[in-house]
């Protein structure tokens, strides 16, 4: 090959790459190291690209003094993300899995999902090394129905207080002896440097994670085929697969804010388990339901988790639902780190 011919192969190949791209997050510490986690990944596989990130306050970050379901539900945690890349002011937004709605709005679409960090829930306490040796009366804050519904079935004795705000927020809230332990995703402690707040890790028996729990999802539009092949790189296969047989269920349930809901993927071998519950929020009522498969492509993985949630709709979780909705807003709701 000639010179003149590499020199022109070259350029195309370079025309092909992006050269921009901006990554839209939420100004939490925590979404700002997954944007960061992100950035990094993106310029190994292309070191000629600008990459920066356009922190934005979300009206999730803002609104403290209410519960989610009383005032949009998760999806107030990327309204504004989706606002910026409409607008082009951003290419892809970070998100932390479990905090994205079940249905993204028309015209988006979730391109790709990085390899999962710990998807587990963790005790964070000053003064007790596990819930087993919490006393009747020590209050314990959650940010999450289903681990409110987890820990009220399980150990009725404590008292379950709703907490809200980022990770140092409720961080904050404990070291001031407003709550004598709290709950937090275990990935975004580990993610920070912030492990030895760790005082537990809380087996997924006693505390099923939530769908997508411990992993990343980049969104784009859908119209950015370009935009999806770049990231490609950055999807981690089996996560995906995990996550997309988790929130299935989740959707065929209508997840949100006001369900207590759980769904956990893990490989077998080639086997993806796939456990999932759903409860009412005082712990009195859950169902539990199981599938395991192959998953060898999305629509296996999805497949698997349809035939979970039919399971528990067999076993009455349809009532469940049925009584969350006519009770209106429940004590408590998800909300990010």
């Amino acid at each position: 090959m000639s010179s003149a011919t590499l020199s022109s192969s070259t350029a195309v190949v370079s025309r092909n790459l992006p050269q921009k791209l901006v990554i839209a997050s939420r100004e939490s510490r925590l979404a700002l190291w997954q944007a960061e986690h992100v950035r990094a990944a993106l310029q190994q596989y292309y070191p000629a690209c600008d990459v920066s990130i356009l922190g934005m306050t979300t009206r999730g970050d803002q609104i403290l003094d209410r519960t989610l379901s009383k005032v949009g539900g998760k999806g107030l945690f990327v309204k504004e993300l989706e606002f910026a890349m409409d607008e082009g002011r951003a290419d892809l937004a970070v998100h932390s899995l479990k905090d994205v709605p079940m249905e993204l709005p028309e015209g988006f679409a979730l391109t790709a999902v990085m390899e999962r960090e710990d998807p587990r829930d963790a005790l964070v306490s000053s003064a007790y090394a596990s819930l087993d040796e919490m006393p009747a009366g020590t209050v314990v804050g959650t940010s999450s129905l289903r681990r409110e519904a987890a820990l009220r079935s399980r150990y009725p004795q404590l008292v379950i207080k709703p907490l809200r705000g980022n990770l140092d927020t409720r961080l904050g809230k404990l070291d001031r002896g407003e709550y004598g332990a709290i709950i937090l995703a275990a990935a975004g402690l580990k993610r920070l440097g912030l492990g030895e707040r760790i005082r537990a890790l809380i087996p997924i028996d006693v505390s099923l994670p939530a769908a997508g729990q411990g992993a990343l999802g980049i969104e784009i539009l859908a119209n950015r085929p370009e935009l999806a092949q770049w990231l490609a790189p950055l999807n981690h296969q089996p996560t995906a697969l995990a996550v997309s047989a988790e929130r299935a269920v989740s959707r065929m349930l209508g997840g949100s804010c006001q369900v207590p809901l759980a769904a956990h993927a893990r490989w077998e071998g080639d086997q993806l388990k796939l456990d999932a519950f759903v409860a009412l929020p005082d712990g009195t009522r859950a169902i539990r339901a199981a599938a395991s498969g192959p998953a060898v492509d999305l629509a296996a993985a999805e497949a698997l988790g349809q035939a979970c949630a039919r399971d528990l709709l067999a076993q009455g979780a349809e009532a469940i639902l049925a009584a969350l909705a006519d009770s209106g807003d429940p004590a408590g709701s998800q909300a990010p780190a």
